[in-house]
């Protein structure tokens, strides 16, 4: 029997690997659904508002006042790419959360980034230690490809709902569709599911 070079071992699937995604290895795409806005860190602000019982907003020099933490780990996006074993720094969402005050009704936020751009998460996704404020990616500053000065990052979901550019985090009583909701992807997206789209 003839072998063909090449086909001769079959490579190894990586376990943290989701359903459909290869990993990338050292790069990092840059995707956007906008024109990518160059914000000044020192104009910039984080809001937490709607309900809860402290309306906050943090300038840059307040927010890195506040207790910073990391995440070291996998970043998956939808378009079938993952990023293994990288790390970002910056202060969890729940340190925002908790200063702000969560009132009883509250289910849900909506993040609002300085271009416009939304996305939706059930507040079961944000709180817990899975989320974060992030302003460095590796040790550096993250460029404003990759939505510095500040992005939300979501590491267990696709990456579309790790906002770029977020200045704001309005917690809700019911759930509504961000951007890419409303245009056909899934209103939460997990990689491991496979939600990608509507009806996935």
């Amino acid at each position: 029997m003839a072998v063909t070079r090449g086909f001769t071992r079959r490579r190894e699937r990586d376990d943290r690997l989701p359903p459909g995604q290869y990993d990338v290895g050292a790069d990092w795409p840059v995707l956007t659904a906008e024109v990518t806005p160059n914000v000044d860190p020192q104009r910039w602000t984080i809001s937490v508002d709607g309900l809860v019982a402290r309306p906050t907003t943090w300038t840059w020099d307040q927010a890195h006042a506040l207790p910073q933490s990391e995440y070291h780990g996998d970043i998956h996006c939808v378009t079938t790419w993952s990023k293994l074993g990288t790390w970002f720094g910056g202060v969890s969402v729940d340190v925002l959360l908790d200063a702000a005050g969560l009132l009883v009704d509250s289910g849900f936020v909506m993040a609002t980034s300085t271009t416009g751009y939304t996305t939706n998460l059930p507040l079961d996704d944000v709180r817990g230690g899975k989320a974060w404020i992030a302003w460095s990616h590796e040790g550096t500053p993250l460029t404003p490809d990759h939505g510095g000065p500040a992005r939300l990052l979501v590491p267990h979901l696709y990456f579309w709902k790790s906002a770029k550019w977020v200045i704001r985090l309005t917690v809700m009583d019911h759930d509504e569709q961000g951007f890419w909701e409303r245009n056909g992807y899934h209103d939460r997206g997990d990689p491991w599911l496979e939600q990608r789209y509507q009806g996935d």
